[in-house]
């Protein structure tokens, strides 16, 4: 972003508040990504850590059963965004120490459960089969929980460039044409793998994926639709995402897969800015911050972004910035 930096988009208030130590996640990325804290830096750390010890990763952990299991009765990925792999996903998502014990398990009941023959994490409910927005979110939550180096993660990945390479990230839901939203969640699971490590066949679903979400101009989403309708959810923000994704998350993943920069996504940036607003706080003063959609709020074991209700979202505010402040560097 050549004209402005990230930081004209923020100020001391904004950062104080996503500093605070009541959300460990927010303030260990904060630290890392927005602040550039260096890996040894003991504020960073202590955040990290107590990622697993206060806020929304302890209360998912203390669910968890001795078998590391979340449900008694579940299936796969139902019920929705409370079986055992989406509390994986959220984990992942909120930053935590894919070594904790207590982790580890939860992570080996999803592959002893849920992977198949081939590699993948197929879902066997309604909406059966391999399917582009479910299948990277199981890899990519592995990927980030450190399990990069294991065969069975590395058959799943395999799976994964296949979907995207020889089936065009195509869903039959989407009547078998591409889909953006599982674009979105492809390319945000390819990127987990460090650059060293990457086969030819990630560096090129890498570099399909992330050309169709540029080409198709996501303000205008140009992509194939069943009925040529663009989803609301597009073009609201929301953490965490499930199934469907938006403008803010697919320019997440494309800062990751290096795009930052490119002039295809200067609308899509100029969209994410136009989204911050004077929001007030209860109790405090307004804050110019972004909001969330909430579309999962009351829908998960337990809610990641609640507090944001109606207000500002440390959630979307920090990812935001961080999009903001990827383009700042590109210049």
């Amino acid at each position: 972003m050549s004209e402005k930096s990230w930081r004209d988009f923020t100020d001391d208030t904004v950062l104080a508040w996503l500093q605070e130590p009541s959300y460990p996640s927010i303030r260990y990325y904060t630290l890392r990504h927005l602040l550039d804290a260096p890996a040894e830096d003991s504020e960073m750390v202590t955040a990290r850590r107590a990622i697993l010890t206060e806020g929304p990763g302890a209360e998912i952990l203390a669910r968890q059963r001795p078998d590391g299991s979340w449900l008694k009765e579940e299936r796969d990925y139902g019920p929705l965004y409370k079986s055992s792999v989406w509390q994986l996903i959220f984990l992942a998502e909120l930053g935590a120490e894919g070594s904790d014990e207590r982790i580890r398990r939860g992570a080996e009941h999803v592959l002893r459960t849920m992977q198949a023959p081939d590699g993948s994490f197929p879902s066997l409910g309604k909406y059966s089969g391999n399917l582009m927005c479910m299948e990277p979110q199981t890899v990519r939550a592995l990927l980030r929980l450190g399990y990069g180096d294991d065969e069975r993660v590395q058959r799943g990945l395999n799976f994964l460039v296949g979907m995207v390479s020889d089936n065009n990230f195509e869903c039959r839901y989407n009547k078998n044409v591409p889909c953006s939203w599982g674009a979105v969640k492809a390319l945000r699971a390819l990127v987990q793998v460090p650059a060293h490590a990457r086969t030819q066949g990630i560096e090129g679903a890498i570099h399909k994926t992330a050309e169709f979400l540029a080409d198709g101009d996501l303000v205008h989403a140009n992509y194939p639709t069943p009925k040529g309708q663009i989803s609301k959810h597009w073009f609201r923000f929301s953490f965490p995402r499930s199934y469907h994704s938006d403008i803010l998350e697919a320019m997440l993943a494309l800062n990751a897969a290096q795009y930052a920069g490119d002039e295809r996504l200067r609308p899509a940036l100029d969209f994410i800015t136009a989204q911050r607003k004077e929001l007030k706080r209860q109790g405090q003063e307004p804050i110019r911050a972004w909001k969330s959609a909430n579309v999962l709020t009351g829908k998960l074991l337990v809610d990641l972004d609640w507090r944001s209700r109606g207000g500002p979202s440390k959630w979307i505010t920090l990812l935001a910035l961080m999009v903001l402040k990827d383009w700042s560097g590109s210049a």
